[in-house]
């Protein structure tokens, strides 16, 4: 049997470090200039709900009502529960709503130009952002929780090789998976909304299961090979043995998450696209973080301690 090759993840280390830290700041920078998009729920604004018939080109309404001049609009689609009636939605992200006046007109325009369809007003209603900041406040305290209890499961698990450390830095990788995350709704203009957390939520349970069978290969090695190994060579020698494992699964997921990318385009349902688009991009920045930065990290970590040890012996 063929020798399995060894990858020099760790000599590569700074390359690997400065990707990330380029498209965080590239990021940083965008966000500055065009500013960010946030949806109604956190900016609050208007929800103007229409019936419809027949095949509606939702690409036309969108355009027709952003014509208004009133902001972008987000359209979304359904159908009434207790009845057969088709449902389209027309999102105003504003800090004010809409006035009665404004949405008079712009509903009687609507109807005139897409009367063949039937469009009808049924109802209207400004959103307040309370009840969006309140969520994502929540969101942002599940984060946090599951953060002190990773660092704390890791930090147990994984004692023989210092676990404590292994658990900061796989934080450290969640942390730049969130930040890829959020760099990918800036950069593709996708409006803030509560998907982002749901693919927060999804990517952490990733990301965090590549990085804790990377440390896991570690430890195995550490026991089989003791002192014979070098930190550096333990750690390329993990990762080169994980790493094909890693590649499957993140295709994997990553295939799936791509396939429901294209049907939301040719359907044009937005809402999904926001969802799984960067959940595509959060399952490749887990999969990199897993692989080319956290097993680095407790390398360099580790590195140094034992030179800090020697220091003081003198």
């Amino acid at each position: 049997m063929s020798k399995k090759k060894v990858w020099d993840i760790y000599g590569k280390k700074r390359i690997f470090f400065i990707i990330p830290i380029v498209i965080a700041l590239a990021a940083i920078i965008v966000a500055l200039i065009a500013g960010i998009e946030v949806d109604i729920e956190f900016k609050g604004g208007t929800l103007i709900t229409y019936s419809y018939t027949g095949e509606l080109d939702t690409a036309a309404l969108k355009s027709a009502a952003e014509s208004y001049g009133y902001g972008t609009v987000n359209v979304t689609t359904g159908s009434s529960l207790n009845s057969s009636t088709n449902n389209v939605t027309l999102s105003y992200a504003s800090n004010d709503g809409l006035t009665a006046d404004v949405l008079n007109d712009m509903s009687a325009g609507l109807m005139e130009k897409f009367s063949g369809n039937q469009l009808e007003r049924l109802n209207s209603q400004d959103v307040s952002p309370t009840s969006g900041w309140k969520f994502f406040v929540k969101c942002l305290v599940a984060v946090i929780f599951s953060f002190i209890l990773l660092v704390v499961y890791i930090a147990f698990r994984f004692k023989k090789i210092g676990g404590l450390s292994a658990g900061v830095f796989a934080l450290v990788a969640l942390i730049h998976d969130i930040v890829i995350v959020f760099a990918s709704f800036i950069f593709f203009r996708l409006p803030l909304d509560a998907n982002f957390m749901a693919v927060v939520l999804t990517i952490l349970g990733y990301s965090i299961n590549n990085t804790i069978v990377t440390y896991d290969r570690i430890r195995e090695n550490r026991t089989l090979y003791g002192k014979k190994m070098g930190l550096v060579e333990l750690m390329n020698t993990s990762v080169s043995q994980t790493m094909t494992r890693s590649i499957n699964t993140t295709v994997t997921t990553a295939f799936a998450a791509l396939a429901i990318c294209v049907v939301a385009l040719i359907c044009g349902v937005e809402s999904i696209i926001s969802f799984a688009f960067p959940l595509l991009i959060g399952l490749v920045a887990g999969f990199y973080s897993s692989v080319f930065m956290s097993g680095s990290m407790w390398v360099s970590w580790q590195l140094h301690k034992e030179k800090k040890a020697i220091a003081e012996k003198k």
